[in-house]
């Protein structure tokens, strides 16, 4: 059976500037075994060019077509919903490159739809502007819903803070795309060309990477590298296939052998 891997960034490769030990040996071994794999990222703000390079810059072999981010997560899921439409946007690179390459237009009155992600130019301008769209009949769409951002200079709102405000002066709820979407979730793996059986999601997040996975029917394995704690796993309903500390872990594992297929039995 043929096996692939979605990766987190931030938390099981890297740690703010730092790069996690033993991250670089394990993306060398997917990438000579030919093992299948991408990096995918809740943060609308860079395009994937700029994603490839920072890991270039920390020693990781990563190309353009290794990272899989929200923002093309959700212009492509736009343009399926309507081609050639219109967006008014919060957001910055990232998210603007991926709706252009979709065939989006980017306006500022009418819009189809009001698209949010992270943005560090912020003005209650735009929020007033968006908030008069959504009432007008603009759909709100949330490239992702975490409600904040790990920065070196510590935590700050991300897309989810600013879409719950806008949520609160609208009443009208947001359509999120980003991880545990089964949007971006399902839309990556098809990337891959995997069944949901042969994709294993390795994240650092309970709440989005390995929830995001056991709905699927993924493989999740949490790593402590970043955000969450073993004791964590007491609070949730649902539970990783596998805990490690770190990616190094996966160095030489069993978790790399592709396992031939089971033949088909009668129940």
């Amino acid at each position: 059976m043929q096996r692939g891997f979605l990766i987190d960034m931030d938390g099981v490769i890297y740690r703010g500037r730092e790069l996690i030990t033993g991250a670089d040996r394990f993306i060398n071994q997917l990438i000579d075994r030919e093992i299948p794999f991408l990096f995918l990222t809740n943060n609308s703000q860079r395009t994937r060019r700029d994603v490839a390079v920072r890991l270039q810059r920390m020693g990781i072999r990563a190309e353009e077509q290794h990272v899989f981010t929200c923002s093309m997560a959700t212009a492509r899921f736009l343009a399926k919903q309507k081609p050639a439409g219109t967006a008014y946007v919060i957001g910055e690179g990232g998210l603007l490159n991926a709706l252009h390459q979709n065939g989006y237009s980017v306006v500022d009155h009418d819009p189809d739809y009001v698209v949010v992600g992270e943005g560090r130019t912020l003005t209650m301008e735009m929020i007033d502007n968006a908030v008069r769209m959504i009432l007008g009949g603009a759909k709100l769409v949330a490239t992702n819903p975490d409600v904040n951002c790990p920065t070196p200079q510590g935590m700050r709102p991300g897309c989810g803070a600013i879409v719950a405000m806008l949520e609160a002066a609208t009443g009208v709820k947001a359509f999120s795309v980003g991880k545990p979407s089964p949007v971006m979730m399902r839309a990556a793996r098809k990337q891959l060309g995997l069944r949901a059986e042969e994709t294993t999601m390795i994240g650092d997040t309970l709440e989005t990477d390995i929830l995001g996975a056991v709905q699927l029917g993924y493989r999740a394995i949490l790593v402590l590298s970043g955000g969450a704690q073993r004791e964590d796993l007491t609070h949730y309903a649902y539970r990783p296939d596998r805990v490690i500390d770190s990616i190094a872990d996966l160095i030489d594992s069993d978790e790399l052998m592709v396992k031939p297929a089971l033949s088909a039995r009668a129940c």
